[in-house]
């Protein structure tokens, strides 16, 4: 047991690693004119060369190559001979500061023996930004080309044009790379001019020694940094630019450096059973209390460093959360100054801080994820060391601690691995939760929509280091995004659907042209035939053959009523009066009807 305690230090360091883990060979160049012969000269390149070389040799590049002042030749030789570094690097960068100028859509590094005294000298006199991209074409992660090159033209007002139709710029032209994986940061946008600044350096090379090289920090977050520094220190006036694409992975020119652990001094019985209980206990709690009373009762040996990474980790996770609140405040208070139309300068200030807040959150969120995977190292070894150890309590019997990791169940599983799940489960789109450790219904449906997706067959029902290391091995998006409806997926962000004037979201989440209502019109009147009027019409008809003419018919139906009392209910009429047909008698329709002619006889049984 002995011997393997002693084996114990070696195999931690063989988890936290012994040193910094590099991201393959990187290689750099730096070029910096500054006295120019037939110009004027520029006082800031080779101090912004000096600058770059220093941050990228700290930064642990393999191979820094720094020139200034270089002809035409010289430059051409220089870039030749670091062809050949980089033919077997996986990042290669070329710096330059100085002189540079378009023409006709391309873009010319000027060394300092140009004369350039008419337009076409340059094609000979001057460097194609396509030359230099073909020297760090061969590298196989990042090709990174940046230039402070967008000053105003020295030469444009002595040089001849050979057509007056040829385009001189005004600083560099737009460029888009042809090779992938390759960037080009201009110090200004293309077709604007970039500043000196006051001091020995330019804005934008102080920015990027500042967050060009931030260990883990993606290459393309800290240009966003670099832009946000020189419109910040420029009054908006000078906006940096970045062309070309990368993948979906991270690709920072510094990796987070893993810190080796400290070697841990075995005790002489680590398995001796009250250490090993108050630690199980204390882990089982996992508040910083518990382990600072387990640290107080057993200050020194093999479970105090133990204990001591789990305070690390917790003190780690508290200031994420801390740094997280800032930012999220910061960010707040910038968005509310915007909307009230607060003085530019209160805005400027604002949105500084908010972007610090995030550089610390960001910082904070690498350093939580480092300690947490160094003190679940430190757990996975102990639970090894505990397992292999003779005398050691059956994993079906033993506390959380002593089972092995893949295995445990939902209740006993580690917070911080179940963390770390949730937490790469939402980077991959498969989790929209907070990451809190708690392995509920809400993180297994998230692994089992991962599992359909990726193809993979992972157990939900626990957060094991299988499922983390199978997540972490995604580079982007696995889970599709889904937005509600009114909202559209741009990238991986839900996006607001805004439908033209006329147009309204129909329920396929497509704008549809909106159909107007015609007002309603009263139909028109339609007569309609009273059968009571005609009917009594053709009684009259029928009754109206009377002696005295068709107008005593009209009688008929004021002595209706009577004539169905006490008659057959029929009325006979003529040319003096009406009366009820007698009772037994009816009425025959003999035709005619007219003066002195009855239509109608009454005949009797």
């Amino acid at each position: 047991m002995r011997s393997l305690l002693g084996l114990c230090p070696l195999f931690l360091a063989l988890l936290f690693g012994a040193g910094p883990a590099l991201a393959g060979k990187r290689v750099a160049l730096v070029l910096a004119n500054s006295s120019y012969q037939y110009a004027p000269s520029l006082a800031n390149p080779v101090n912004d060369g000096a600058v770059m070389a220093k941050t990228l040799k700290d930064a642990g590049f393999e191979i820094v190559e720094s020139r200034h002042d270089l002809s035409a030749l010289e430059t051409r030789r220089v870039l030749r001979d670091f062809a050949d570094a980089t033919r077997d690097a996986d990042i290669a960068v070329i710096y330059y500061a100085g002189h540079g100028i378009e023409v006709e859509g391309s873009n010319y590094l000027i060394p300092v023996d140009a004369k350039l005294e008419r337009d076409t000298d340059v094609y000979d006199q001057g460097l194609s930004l396509d030359r230099v991209l073909v020297t760090v074409e061969p590298a196989k992660q990042l090709r990174l080309v940046i230039l402070d090159a967008c000053r105003d033209n020295p030469f444009g007002k002595t040089m001849k044009r050979t057509v007056v139709s040829r385009g001189i710029g005004r600083g560099l032209a737009q460029v888009e790379p042809n090779s992938p994986n390759t960037l080009i940061a201009y110090s200004a946008k293309a077709g604007f001019t970039a500043q000196d600044g006051d001091g020995a350096n330019s804005p934008f090379t102080m920015a990027l020694s500042k967050h060009l090289t931030t260990p883990g920090l993606d290459v393309r977050r800290a240009f966003g940094f670099v832009r946000d520094d020189v419109l910040k220190s420029t009054g908006n006036k000078q906006e940096p630019f970045v062309y070309g694409s990368l993948g979906g992975e991270d690709v920072p020119l510094v990796p987070v450096k893993v810190v080796a652990a400290a070697p841990v001094a075995p005790v002489a019985n680590p398995q001796a059973a009250d250490i090993r209980r108050d630690y199980e206990l204390a882990l089982q709690v996992g508040n910083r209390p518990a382990w600072e009373a387990f640290l107080a009762q057993h200050p020194d040996g093999f479970y105090a460093n133990l204990a001591k990474l789990q305070v690390d980790k917790i003190g780690a996770e508290q200031a994420h959360a801390a740094a997280t609140e800032k930012a999220k405040q910061a960010e707040a208070e910038r968005d509310r100054l915007a909307a009230l139309g607060a003085q530019k300068d209160a805005q400027a200030k604002a949105a500084a801080d908010a972007k610090a807040a995030e550089q610390a959150q960001l910082a904070a969120q690498k350093a939580k994820e480092q300690v947490q995977q160094q003190a679940a190292a430190a757990e996975q070894q102990r639970v090894n060391l505990a397992a292999a150890a003779p005398g050691a309590a059956p994993a079906s019997t033993a506390s959380p601690a002593g089972a092995s990791v893949a295995s445990l169940t939902p209740t006993t599983a580690p917070v911080d691995l179940s963390r770390l799940v949730q937490t790469e489960l939402g980077r991959v789109g498969c989790f929209s939760g907070q990451a809190d450790g708690n392995w509920n219904t809400t993180s297994r449906r998230s692994l089992s929509q991962f599992n359909r997706y990726a193809g993979t067959k992972l157990d939900v029902k626990v957060a094991s280091t299988d499922a983390l290391d199978t997540v972490k091995s995604k580079p982007s998006r696995v889970c599709p995004l889904v937005c509600e409806h009114g909202f559209m997926a741009d990238g991986d962000t839900c996006t607001k659907i805004v439908c033209r004037e006329g147009y309204a979201i129909n329920d396929d989440n497509a704008c549809e042209k909106q159909r107007i209502a015609k007002p309603a019109t009263a139909k028109p009147a339609i007569a309609k035939r009273d059968d009571g009027d005609e009917r009594s019409a053709r009684q009259r008809r029928q009754a109206g053959g009377v002696a005295g003419g068709y107008g005593a018919a009209a009688g008929i139906a004021a002595a209706a009523s009577a004539g169905r009392a006490s008659g057959g209910g029929q009325i006979f009429c003529n040319g003096g009066s009406c009366r009820p047909v007698n009772r037994g008698c009816h009425l025959e329709y003999r035709g005619g009807g007219g003066p002195g002619n009855d239509a109608n006889a009454e005949v009797c049984n």
